[in-house]
């Protein structure tokens, strides 16, 4: 007996010991924790690791050393011109747009099922899929917004607790600061033996664009270049370039100097939001839960920002669809980075198939785990992206085809030799095999998805901008300084 107690108290030292090396603490959950930060609006190419040396991210930096990058990332395009609501929809559900309502009746959310498994859910910032979804997936929730933007520096903002929500209140610090603050409290006083999903949705770099001060200043005083597809104006009608408040913020045609201070302050939003990404990673770190969490960074599309004449994000180019990801945990490699397709809703199965829970059926995604693991060097060869009625897109490793139904308009781009999409090929002879060969491509997915657009129209709306009588409005959300200097 004293030889079995001396190998039981050995064991027991031993576990201990092991806990304070790995972060975890005895009795915990085996099962992994999930921080999920999410940024709204935010370009792929805005990741000083990804390659752009004219932006300050060091966290996300640090992000992309300890994990894996999916440089192929994409939003699957949009029903609604507030394209942040279906890609959220899309994110939470797994599925695609097609017969998926904004509110998400009907459908069962990632961190709805990891709750029905044991996970604690909780979530904080920005949720654009009305109360009673976020009620349904999150058992926990502190400073939500519902809604779509606000001024950074009021945002109002709500809790849920037991179900539920108390009356709006004003944050009291910017956005992104605030959602922060609501993470490293439930981080720090978490310690529960059962799983977390921790949720932080971020509202930058959405506009209004009004990082703090010293993060606009640090810009405008270190000016990164203009996009190199920048263009004062699109070139034709592609049916969101007026009378839609994203491309309001700046008069047309766009002038350089307007682009440049805009770029300036989106930049100083981003940077300051990855300040806070840094402030959360601390929580984590200082926590007894680092070593068996995995941190997720993604965001929910792009954003035009003087690309092609067009600064929101109502297009299928890649400047507005492409998007960051960074997964980061056990057995995720650090410092890669893979170039395969990839879309938003493959978090879903991903998410699932790491938690150990059955993966629901009819789910558009697929997990991402084959790609890290080097099981698969891909799980999907080509990308579309559907846009409303007025756009469908298809892209492989180097072609991409745009369609305009409404004007019967196509684009055609090599991609290996023009990656910001500026030489239209359609019309030059020589090309007509990859568009023949695209279109039906793009059929094929059409079938798959369940998308009933037709690829012309008998009667096409004509396709030259037309902006006469153009006036722009700003929309309530504005700071007074911006309106005063774009307006």
């Amino acid at each position: 007996m004293k030889v079995l107690s001396h190998w039981l108290s050995w064991i027991a030292w031993w576990r201990l010991g092991l806990c304070m090396l790995t972060g975890a603490e005895p009795g915990a959950s085996s099962r992994p924790n999930f921080l999920f930060l999410f940024a709204d609006d935010q370009r792929a190419d805005t990741i000083r690791a990804w390659g752009n040396l004219h932006i300050r991210t060091p966290n996300l930096d640090l992000l992309t050393r300890r994990g894996t990058s999916f440089r192929g990332n994409y939003c699957f395009g949009s029903n609604s011109g507030a394209v942040c609501i279906p890609s959220r929809a899309m994110l939470m559900s797994g599925r695609t747009w097609f017969n998926l309502p904004h509110n998400l009746a009907g459908s069962k959310l990632l961190p709805e099922l990891l709750g029905a498994h044991g996970y604690s859910t909780f979530a904080t910032g920005k949720w654009h899929n009305e109360k009673p979804s976020f009620a349904r997936a999150f058992q926990q929730g502190r400073s939500v917004f519902f809604g779509g933007m606000d001024d950074h520096t009021k945002m109002p903002v709500t809790d849920l607790e037991s179900g539920k929500f108390s009356p709006n209140r004003t944050a009291s610090k910017f956005s992104s600061e605030e959602f922060a603050d609501a993470a490293i409290a439930f981080l720090d006083s978490y310690r529960t033996a059962a799983p977390f999903f921790c949720y932080v949705a971020f509202t930058a770099p959405h506009d209004p664009r009004n990082p703090p001060a010293e993060y606009r200043q640090y810009y405008y005083d270190r000016r990164p270049p203009l996009p190199s597809n920048f263009l004062p104006i699109h070139p034709f009608n592609h049916g969101w370039t007026k009378s839609l408040r994203d491309e309001n913020l700046a008069a047309y045609p766009r002038t350089r100097e307007v682009i440049s201070d805009q770029l300036c302050e989106y930049y100083g939003l981003i940077t300051h939001l990855d300040t806070q990404v840094g402030r959360i990673l601390a929580a984590l770190k200082r926590s007894p839960h680092a070593a068996n969490t995995y941190v997720i960074y993604a965001a929910d599309h792009g954003l035009a920002m003087g690309s092609h004449g067009l600064l929101g994000k109502q297009s299928v180019y890649e400047h507005s669809m492409r998007c960051p990801l960074i997964l980061v945990g056990p057995g995720i490699p650090g410092g890669r980075m893979i170039s395969s397709f990839t879309y938003l809703f493959d978090l879903f199965p991903t998410l699932a198939e790491l938690a150990g829970v059955t993966v629901p059926s009819g789910l558009a995604g697929s997990s991402l785990k084959p790609l890290w693991s080097g099981e698969k060097a891909s799980i999907r060869e080509s990308v579309f992206l559907p846009f409303t009625d007025t756009m469908r897109a298809i892209r492989d490793e180097r072609w991409k085809l745009i369609v305009y139904p409404q004007i019967n308009h196509r684009q055609l781009f090599d991609l290996k030799r023009d990656p910001f999409e500026k030489h239209n090929l359609a019309k030059e002879p020589g090309h007509r095999h990859q568009i023949e060969r695209l279109l039906t491509l793009m059929k094929e997915w059409q079938v798959n998805v369940g998308d009933r657009q037709a690829l012309t129209v008998p009667n096409p709306v004509p396709k030259d901008l037309n902006l006469d009588g153009y006036q722009r409005k700003p929309d309530p959300w504005q700071p007074r300084w911006i309106v005063e200097k774009y307006f």
